[in-house]
């Protein structure tokens, strides 16, 4: 007899019912997520999430191979918060998506559509009067003026009104017109008076003009200022003036170019690409800027790791005392947070009041302006980043240099060589190697370092007479941050371009970086 057919069945969790049940749930929710998605517009996003929870089910819902059931959670996540951030950011790079046209044209109609006037000449002078626990509107012709209309009693604490009220004269309505209550009990309740609709009795009963709330003491009929034209343009009820959609910039225009607000997103192929680098105007600012951000990324990798692997190879002398003080000394930058660094820095380099040219001025008279000059600015950028980032190449060289045989240096000096000789024919070769891929790493953040840009001098100084601000000191992602939140405006879509390219560029480190890495292994 089989032993095995006697050993206990292991438990199987939830009962069937159970499991089909919470499936079930999860499929009509992970639909009705969808069609909400599909509601607002985003056909794309909907069907992504589509498919996104079809291939769960189907993972997890059948016999496929258990592997993919570890997989798919990591890949899902890699194309919610990676891939599908991206693709977005690229796709709005071909858009005028901006502060003033967010808006879908649909939208855009409706919003002018919705926007009325109110007829000044018809206005009426309205007071608020308790009676009891409800309250009357009543409404003069002139400030000084006997009681024209009167409401029936208004229970405004609940707002349980009709959709229309239809005033009464004071004899109709059987109320003595008494004191007023004041603003402040008017403000109190002015949120409800906001959806009150008054029907004049002397007005004809269908077709005339209701009354709406128009001011703290104020009901006057209002008036659409757009009428919708079948065609999608729309006519300004005052003028007759008719006001056409313009797929090609985004806003309805008349017949003088002349646009209305807010207009709406369309699709402007390559022409965020196109100012970068076919407007004059525009393309110099971004060539500068593009160019300190190379130069800005490459000296600050020069000097950190000049610094830091010159400070390795001097704790690493055996002879030197206190090493291990120096070392923790020299550890410090790494320790403190970088941000916090940065704004003591701020205020070292003060120029009035900083410590730095209050040494400057004692020992040579001199005080720079490190803010306002932009070479002393740059100067100051990469002394502050040098400082921050030369500990961690000081970590890693200290590292390296452990695994340099000692032999070598013991054959140099049977050979007479000196201290220089030792350090760029043994122990630079022996470092650089392994090095030069963190090195490309330490290029590509630096190339994004948005931090110590906008805590140290914010892109300042401002270079004069731009289309577009942009500071002397702002690297790339910084100006994208500029263009897109800061500065009037608001183009999201020339900023997502930039931040297209920024994309391109760093993609272009991180294959270098991963070359150069599969290239060391190949060599060990």
């Amino acid at each position: 007899m089989n032993s095995a057919a006697t050993l206990p069945r292991p438990a199987t969790g939830l009962p069937a019912w159970a499991r089909w049940l919470l499936t079930g749930a999860a499929a009509l929710a992970s639909l009705y997520l969808v069609f909400s998605v599909v509601a607002t517009g985003q056909y794309l996003l909907g069907l992504g999430l589509l498919t996104l929870f079809a291939s769960a089910f189907v993972i997890y819902g059948t016999n496929v191979s258990f592997a993919y059931r570890y997989l798919f959670p990591g890949v899902a996540g890699m194309l919610l918060f990676v891939a599908f951030p991206l693709l977005y950011t690229a796709q709005l790079g071909f858009t005028n998506y901006s502060s003033s046209n967010l808006l879908t044209e649909e939208r855009s109609r409706d919003y002018l559509l919705k926007q009325t006037a109110h007829d000044e000449d018809q206005a009426l002078i309205s007071e608020l009067h308790a009676d009891g626990q409800e309250f009357r509107l009543v409404l003069r012709r002139t400030v000084d003026g006997a009681p024209a209309y009167v409401s029936g009693p208004l229970a405004l604490r609940t707002a349980k009104l009709p959709p229309v009220i239809t005033m009464k004269t004071p004899a109709e309505a059987s109320f003595a017109v008494a004191q007023a209550l004041g603003l402040k009990d008017v403000l109190e309740h002015r949120a409800v008076l906001r959806q009150l609709a008054l029907q004049l009795p002397d007005a004809p009963t269908a077709g005339g003009p209701l009354l709406h709330y128009v001011g703290v003491r104020a009901f006057a009929p209002r008036q659409p200022v757009w009428t919708a034209n079948p065609d999608g343009s729309v006519t300004e009820t005052a003028t007759g003036t008719r006001y056409a959609p313009n797929r090609d910039t985004g806003f309805f225009e008349n017949a003088a170019g002349e646009r209305l607000q807010p207009g709406f997103k369309v699709a402007v192929g390559w022409k965020n690409y196109a100012r970068l680098f076919g407007d004059t105007d525009f393309r110099g600012p971004f060539v500068s800027i593009f160019i300190w951000t190379v130069v800005f990324a490459l000296l600050t990798v020069v000097f950190t790791t000049a610094v830091g692997m010159g400070l390795a190879v001097l704790l690493n002398w055996e002879g030197l005392r206190y090493r291990t003080t120096y070392r923790t000394l020299l550890f410090l930058p790494y320790a403190v947070p970088g941000f916090i660094s940065i704004l003591v820095f701020k205020g070292l380099f003060n120029q009035n009041f900083g410590e730095i040219n209050a040494i400057l001025d004692a020992l040579f008279g001199i005080k720079p302006a490190w803010f306002a000059d932009p070479f002393l600015a740059k100067s100051m950028i990469l002394i502050v980043n040098t400082w921050l980032g030369y500990p961690y190449i000081m970590l890693i060289c200290a590292g390296l240099l452990k695994a340099i045989p000692a032999d070598l240096y013991e054959a140099s000096a049977l050979a007479g060589a000196g201290p220089l000789t030792n350090f760029f024919k043994i122990t630079a070769p022996q470092i650089v190697k392994p090095l030069m891929p963190l090195l490309v790493s330490a290029f590509a953040f630096n190339f994004n370092n948005f931090v110590l840009i906008a805590l140290l001098t914010d892109g300042r100084p401002d270079f004069l007479n731009t289309k577009i601000p942009a500071g002397q000191t702002d690297i790339l992602v910084s100006y994208t941050y500029r263009i897109a939140f800061r500065d009037s405006g608001q183009d999201f879509g020339l900023a997502a371009a930039i931040s297209t390219l920024i994309f391109v560029l760093v993609a272009v480190l991180s294959i270098i970086n991963l070359r150069l890495t599969r290239a060391n292994q190949g060599a060990k």
